[in-house]
């Protein structure tokens, strides 16, 4: 392949993914995925044959790259064959690894009142950007790029411009959550970004936050492994304990899928413990009246 072919191939395939309408975050995995195929190969990867794609697939598993990231190289690939570069046969050789399931950590409310009160100062910028993620279950990038105008205290309700899959929802703006947010904006007085950098014209990063979540977790003296998401779990997992609808919880998350929501059923710890065993029943029947 000439020289002049393979940054030719990189722009159709960026153009692709513009017209499928992919984040930028996305698409610069998308590259970093072809960048990883395509230095395997020692070639350009549209000339990959699929005993190629065989052996990339048994160099990842030879290295232990996890099912995550096994799974998306070949999410990428499959675009990159189907979109890009049109070769249907290549997708037949594709194998998905099946991940391993895992539960998510949740705080309890004693966690989370202990992690917000730790917040980081100066000031309630992060006291503020805590009890957003915890009062609505946003997401980080969800928390950094609220805007001031999302906040809507006649109908107390919170707007999530472009989540997760690009759609718009709405969460619940508790009045608690509304007077803090106030005093946080008496203090800093933002301008479109609610939690502005230190430029003011962009927002804070989620690294940032990240790192300020991690100080306050040292503060409250957590032991679990958290980050900011877990604030999101916690808050599906409290309002599913307190008998909160699982399709209501959905629409608040901004779920597509059911499934996707009912993880939440096997850390509402509240609920489970609820539940009678059966062997109790068996014994009060034993023992019986009288």
């Amino acid at each position: 392949m000439s020289d002049q072919y393979v940054p030719a191939l990189r722009q159709r395939f960026l153009e692709d993914m513009q017209i499928k309408g992919l984040q930028p975050k996305t698409q610069t995995m998308y590259l970093r995925g072809m960048r990883d195929f395509t230095r395997f190969l020692g070639h350009a990867p549209d000339s990959a044959t699929p005993e190629e794609l065989r052996a990339f697939q048994l160099d990842m598993k030879e290295r232990g790259v996890g099912a995550p990231t096994f799974n998306n190289r070949l999410t990428v690939l499959s675009f990159f064959f189907s979109a890009t570069c049109p070769r249907p046969e290549m997708k037949r050789h594709m194998r998905y690894q099946r991940a391993a399931k895992k539960i998510p950590v949740v705080l309890s409310a004693e966690e989370v009142v202990r992690i917000i009160e730790a917040a980081p100062g100066p000031g309630l910028r992060y006291r503020a950007a805590f009890s957003v993620a915890y009062g609505g279950g946003l997401r980080a990038s969800e928390v950094t790029h609220l805007k001031v105008g999302d906040i809507d205290s006649d109908r107390m309700l919170l707007r999530i411009e472009q989540g997760k899959g690009r759609k718009d929802r709405q969460v619940m703006l508790s009045p608690n959550l509304l007077a803090l947010l106030r005093d946080y904006y008496r203090e800093v007085r933002p301008r479109g970004w609610m939690f502005p950098g230190r430029n003011r014209i962009d927002p804070i990063s989620t690294r940032q936050l990240n790192r300020a979540f991690g100080v306050a977790c040292d503060f409250a003296e957590i032991k679990k492994q958290v980050s900011p998401h877990t604030l999101r779990h916690s808050f599906a997992t409290h309002l599913l304990e307190s008998g909160t609808d699982i399709r209501v919880i959905q629409v608040l998350l901004g779920h597509a899928k059911l499934e996707t929501t009912t993880v939440y059923t096997k850390v509402a710890t509240k609920t489970i413990q609820s539940v009678t065993s059966p062997l109790d029943l068996l014994v009060n029947r034993e023992v019986g009246p009288g």
